[in-house]
């Protein structure tokens, strides 16, 4: 499966948890519905993967936790926040860059409309991957 079509699925999948339940929940509730949402599309997802960082030649086995990785190859970070910080897209790259993973969504339900809520961010993506 190609990343736009892993990234379509994810996006539908959001839309619909966002028109269900609607914003204003915990970022680990629209985590578990969206993880059961892609599994039962038949997706490999990966929950709250730990992932090192190595600074130096040295790896801090716990870096960071990715909220979800979706067959390797999209990261999703959720947000449930009033504002998105600006700095929240500079670290969906960081993890990116960190995953290996060239594309990641940041998702934040707490919106109105969902469509207002998602970046889609790039770490070396060519298109047709």
């Amino acid at each position: 499966m190609k990343i736009n079509e892993v990234t379509s699925i994810i996006l539908e999948e959001s839309i619909y948890i966002h028109r269900t339940v609607g914003p204003g929940l915990f970022e680990s509730v629209y985590e578990e519905l969206l993880a059961y949402r892609l599994i039962k599309r038949g997706l490999q997802i990966e929950r709250q993967k730990a992932v090192p960082v190595i600074f130096e030649e040295v790896k801090m086995d716990i870096g960071f936790r990715a909220d979800l990785i979706v067959e390797n190859k999209v990261l999703v970070e959720i947000k449930s926040v009033e504002a998105l910080a600006p700095v929240a897209s500079m670290q969906t790259f960081t993890y990116l860059r960190f995953t290996g993973i060239n594309i990641g969504l940041l998702i934040n339900f707490n919106v109105e409309i969902l469509k207002d809520g998602v970046k889609r961010i790039a770490n070396g993506y060519v298109e047709g991957s």
